[in-house]
């Protein structure tokens, strides 16, 4: 989601403290999130500030990315001091050692850097809500060689549970590009609805075009998943299934502060496998926000964050994230779960 979820869904369109009634903070692409009437103002010029954020983020990742920080001979330096107080850190040193030890061999037979460039290199692509259409039209170009139209402004776009309805403008503007395409897929989302939708963005039923972002909830998404996903298979539309198990376990605390505990995210995780595990489908993919940032966002996990602790580095102007040591747990759990998953479906075969 970086390098360009600059705008911001809302709910309502005005927001009130004390007597004092504003517009609603959209994003930094639109206005401000200081609550006076001058900062929440919407500034056509945010966007193109907008744009040069997220130029200079992609320029930063491809340097990093092709520049030897992902060379997977320096896997010992993916971590952060922090992350030692996360019995995961052992976890990760463990398998950051094997690697090593495999690449050792790898050298030693012949296979380096510079004959397999893809050791120290990898490919990277970015993603957003496609909210803001005068933004996302602004970037869109027609490829010279093919005639199709592509946003520019990522390589993904996705719809989201608000702009998702038959005639909305979003659905026009996504129907007519070529960007592999996301939709958000949350408790109000009907069977008969998401085929329509599916149909509408993707008739030509292109293999990779579509994946469906659950969003749901621990407590729902066993409940309300497994009927989109029958759905889906009856009528034979490839898609690929991915999880959001942060917007739907968003809580305030008693502190004040926006949160999503740990265990939650992790809960429905877990729901979403144990779905597509009965449903004979398969569990395509995870979506999280998290940052390599030391913050104090998100309740729980392996480090025990406490609600009284959420004020200590919550940074956040937009939703609450995980940090490296909860993302750090979170994929070795994730890994756990494909590992078992693979093992189930390995015996079904056998």
């Amino acid at each position: 989601r970086m390098a360009g979820q600059f705008a911001k869904p809302r709910s309502a369109d005005t927001e009130t403290i004390g007597d004092v009634e504003l517009p609603s903070y959209r994003g930094d692409i639109i206005n401000d999130i200081a609550f006076d009437a001058v900062s929440r103002e919407p500034d056509p010029a945010r966007m193109v500030r907008a744009y040069s954020q997220a130029a200079a983020t992609l320029n930063l990742l491809r340097a990093f990315s092709g520049g030897g920080y992902a060379n997977l001979h320096q896997v010992h330096a993916w971590t952060h001091d922090y992350m030692g107080r996360s019995p995961w850190a052992k976890k990760f040193k463990d398998v950051a050692d094997r690697i090593g030890e495999a690449l050792a061999f790898m050298e030693a037979c012949g296979v380096t850097p510079e004959t397999v460039p893809q050791i120290k290199g990898t490919s990277f692509y970015t993603s957003h809500e496609a909210l803001l259409l005068p933004y996302e039209q602004a970037l869109t170009r027609q490829d010279s060689l093919t005639g199709k139209w592509y946003d520019t402004s990522a390589h993904m776009l996705w719809i989201g549970d608000r702009t998702r309805f038959d005639g909305s403008a979003h659905v026009e503007f996504l129907r007519g590009i070529g960007n592999p395409i996301g939709i958000k897929c949350g408790p109000s989302l009907e069977p008969d609805a998401l085929l329509h939708m599916l149909d509408t963005l993707n008739p030509d039923r292109i293999a990779g075009r579509m994946t469906l972002i659950t969003r749901y909830g621990h407590d729902k998404i066993e409940a309300g998943l497994p009927k989109l996903v029958r759905a889906v298979q009856r009528e034979g539309h490839p898609v690929i299934w991915s999880c959001d198990p942060m917007h739907g376990n968003v809580i305030k605390a008693a502190s004040g502060y926006k949160t999503r505990p740990f265990d939650r995210i992790l809960a429905e995780v877990r729901g979403f496998f144990a779905v597509h595990r009965a449903e004979g489908s398969f569990a395509g993919g995870i979506h999280a926000e998290m940052t390599g940032q030391n913050v104090t966002e998100c309740t729980g996990g392996a480090i025990a964050i406490t609600d009284e602790a959420l004020a200590d580095r919550y940074h956040t102007h937009c939703d609450p994230r995980l940090n490296a040591a909860q993302s750090l747990e979170l994929a070795f759990l994730l890994a756990e779960m494909l590992n078992q998953e693979m093992s189930e479906r390995a015996k079904q075969a056998a």
